[in-house]
């Protein structure tokens, strides 16, 4: 059996991983940029969502990564049935958002440790695909959902007057590689 992605033995499954991690903590950093007064402030966009509309939605942009690796390690990962539980897309305060996305996160640490090069080629069936899609390609997906909405919240950061900036985007490295 292929050593887990949590051991960082399976080259692949954990730069994934690492991915994934990274821009849930930049999504975090973001979120504790929020104004708590400004949770009701939406841009003058025609069906735009409040910023509050947005943190819940970030949190079903996080929940997807539970719902890819429990559908992908049912018997290992029976737990994450309950996270399932959890109001995502509702509207929600930066303080809920930290705390919801930590429970996620905890979760995802477990999950993400059963993952490994060869299990990102499992077919999973989903609502759009009968036959299966990879679970690299849904966690691609979820990371790309995550991308959008965290640019989104950016965007309404800048348009709300709170200095942000690239950095608050990206974790930048170095030559080597090391943040």
């Amino acid at each position: 059996m292929e050593p887990s992605a949590g051991g960082g033995a399976t080259p692949i499954a954990a730069a994934l991983v690492s991915k994934i991690q990274e821009q849930i903590e930049r999504t975090i950093h973001l979120i504790g940029l929020v104004p708590v007064e400004r949770c009701g402030w939406r841009p003058p966009i025609a069906g735009a969502w409040p910023v509050g509309g947005v943190l819940g939605h970030l949190l079903d942009c996080i929940a997807g990564f539970c719902a890819v690796l429990y559908a992908a390690y049912p018997e290992r990962l029976a737990d994450f049935a309950e996270l399932r539980k959890l109001p995502v897309n509702q509207s929600c305060g930066p303080a809920e958002a930290r705390e919801r996305i930590a429970i996620y996160r905890a979760a995802l640490d477990r999950g993400f440790a059963q993952l490994t090069d060869a299990g990102l080629a499992t077919k999973l069936p989903t609502v759009f695909v009968a036959g299966g899609e990879a679970v690299l390609t849904l966690l691609l997906g979820n990371l790309e959902h995550l991308v959008n909405h965290k640019h989104q919240l950016f965007m309404y950061l800048q348009l709300m007057g709170v200095s942000v900036g690239t950095a608050d985007l990206y974790r930048f490295r170095g030559e080597d590689g090391e943040v």
